[in-house]
Parts: C-alpha cells; structure tokens; sequence
C-alpha cells in the first residue's frame, strides 16, 4: 500500500495542494475551518509533512544542532533543555549529539549535522583553540554559537570567566584557614573549562601565599568513579580542602570521603563548580562556582537565530559576570590537626569575610 500524499490530503479536505502545504508548513493564511479539516484529513490518512521537501522548497530545515559533552553532567542537560524551549517557539528543533569529551567525536557530530542540513550549531567543544570540529563549521560559513567554551576564531560565545572564576574557589579556602588544597579533575586533558579552571586556582592560591595546588586527575572507568576517588584521596590524606572542576565530581568526591570515614568540612572541604540544585539537596549544602546554564543555552540559540533571521543578536554577557561564590556547608575552617604545620584559622580574619 502506497503512504497518502499531499494530493490525497487535498482531496479529503476539500481543498487545494497549495493550500494544505500552507497549513501544514506554518506560513501564510487559512481559516479556522480549513486548518482544521487539513489537519483532520492529514491525521487521519496517517500523512506526515516532508521536513526535507520543505527544506528543498525554502533552503532551510528549521533545525538546530546541539553538541555537548555529555548529559550525565546536569549543566549541560540544562543547557539543552533552555537551547530546546527557546529553538521551539521560533518553530525550529533540536538535533542533538554527545561528544563525550572527545574530539573524533565531535567532529563527526559536525559532519553529521551539516549532512542533516541544519541551519545553525550550538556546541561546547573540548579545546575550542584546536578544534577540528569548529574549524568545520568556520569553512562552511554556518552560523554558530559556542556554550561555556570561551570566544575564539570571532565565533560568538556564551561563556564563563573560568580563570577568574576559580580565584574566588581559592579566595574561599584562604580565607576559611586552608594551605593545602588540591584540584580535582575528570578528563583534564579533554577540556579546556577544566584547565583553565585549574590554572586559575594554582595563580590565586600562589598570590594568596597557600601552597600550590595539588592536580588530582583520574579517568573514570565504567561504575568505578567512586572507588578510584577514595583511593586517591587516600593517597593524599594531608590536603585539607578540595576544589572540583565541576559539582558532579566534588558530590562524588564527598561520598568517596564520608565512606573512609571523614567529616565534611571538619576533615576535608570541598567545593565545585557550576551551581547544579542537586547541590542544595545534600548536607552539608555544596560551595560552589554558580553559573546559569539556561541562560547559556538560551542565549546560544538566540544568537544562531537572529544570524539566521537576519536581525541584532542579543547582547552577551561579560564572561566575568556569568557566575558567584554560593557558601555552603561543605566548606569550613580545617581541623587544626590536619593543617601541614600551618595553623588553621579557627575564625575568619577580620578583613576576609565569606565570599
């Protein structure tokens, strides 16, 4: 049995071909009752509209791509969400594609993309100065935004200040009493957020006259994320306070501490990065680096639109302007046994209040 066709949709409608193409591509003007008959007729004869014949008759797919490294992390399953809801009410949908932090990966997510003839990009990239994928996408003149990943090659960018960012992770130990403190990291070498976040830390702690930060880096092996974790932190007992390269990892790394017995912030403070709610659920709450992912990826898909549709984008943010310090209870003085000779602060000194 052949599917219906167009002409066969008009025919039980009672109408035009011209006019149940208008209907069912959303452009030009129908009557209530017509509408209603072409979309009876359609439903009924089991007709879907080709989004590729639309494409062929108006050069545009009314699609969107989205990369992002992962889902598993809440940030970046926000910032789809926000790209998504935003897309929607200017009649265009997501395409989306995990990179899974790997490079291969995404550049062919970029070539699958500009196969489907999507009319524009939002990413985040693991090393956007390097990026094959971005380079791609850059040659085919396809309008693009990046997410979190700082501006480069004059793409637009939704971003954070990452350096800046983590000097207020160090300026909240220093001014807790911590010296010795270590940055945790997950695929270090797979993104630049994460580098530049670590490179941030070890600079502020240096000015602050702490110790340098210690690089705690593992690659996760499948299910065994917490038990790599308490063998390194077992491995470095002596740190006092832990800055994670993002929320999910310093959860993790709270779980990891409490199983071998210690008490947070008494033994080992921890803050993240990112701001996600699951945070504020656990106790002690989690300090962390506050961004606002729906803004990113809101923003992202503005900016692709309005290239698209030919009108001003929105105005970004200044990156250093895109997070804050949020307190919590994960952080706090150190015990004054476990501060490296140092003696631990056991009131904030009076020209350092919390950040």
């Amino acid at each position: 049995m052949r599917p219906p066709t167009i002409k066969d949709v008009a025919e039980k409608a009672g109408c035009g071909i011209a006019t149940v193409s208008r209907v069912l591509n959303g452009t030009g003007s129908a009557s209530m009752e017509t509408r209603r008959k072409v979309l009876a007729a359609a439903e009924t004869l089991g007709f879907e509209f080709s989004a590729l014949g639309r494409s062929l008759q108006s050069s545009s797919t009314r699609t969107i791509g989205c990369i992002v490294p992962s889902l598993a992390n809440p940030v970046f399953a926000e910032v789809v969400q926000a790209a998504q809801h935003e897309g929607h009410r200017e009649g265009y949908q997501l395409i989306l594609a995990c990179s899974e932090y790997d490079e291969d990966l995404e550049l062919q997510a970029v070539r699958t993309l500009i196969a489907k003839q999507v009319d524009g990009i939002i990413l985040t990239v693991s090393n956007a100065e390097t990026s094959e994928a971005l380079e791609l996408i850059c040659d085919r003149r396809l309008p693009c935004s990046l997410v979190y990943n700082r501006p480069v090659r004059g793409l637009p960018a939704w971003s954070v200040d990452n350096r800046f960012a983590a000097r207020e992770a160090a300026r909240a130990f220093h001014a807790h009493g911590h010296a010795q403190t270590g940055f945790l990291a997950l695929r270090f070498n797979r993104s630049d957020r994460s580098r530049e976040r670590y490179e941030g830390f070890v600079e502020a702690c240096l000015d602050l006259g702490m110790a340098a930060p210690l690089l705690l880096e593992i690659e996760e092996q499948e299910g065994k994320l917490l038990e790599l974790l308490g063998a390194l932190l077992a491995e470095h007992d002596t740190l006092t306070g832990i800055f994670a390269s993002n929320d999910f990892l310093a959860l993790a790394a709270m779980k990891a501490a409490r199983d071998l017995g210690r008490h947070i912030p008494e033994n080992l403070s921890l803050i993240g990065f990112d701001g996600i709610s699951t945070g504020l659920l656990v106790d002690p709450h989690l300090a962390t680096i506050e961004t606002n992912p729906r803004i990113m990826g809101r923003g992202a898909v503005a900016t692709v639109l309005a290239r698209l549709q030919d009108r001003l984008p929105p105005g970004q943010p200044d990156p250093g302007t895109t997070f804050r310090f949020r307190p919590g209870g994960s952080l706090g003085p150190p015990d004054p046994g476990r501060t490296d000779g140092r003696e631990a602060a056991t009131s904030l000194p009076s020209s350092e209040q919390p950040l």
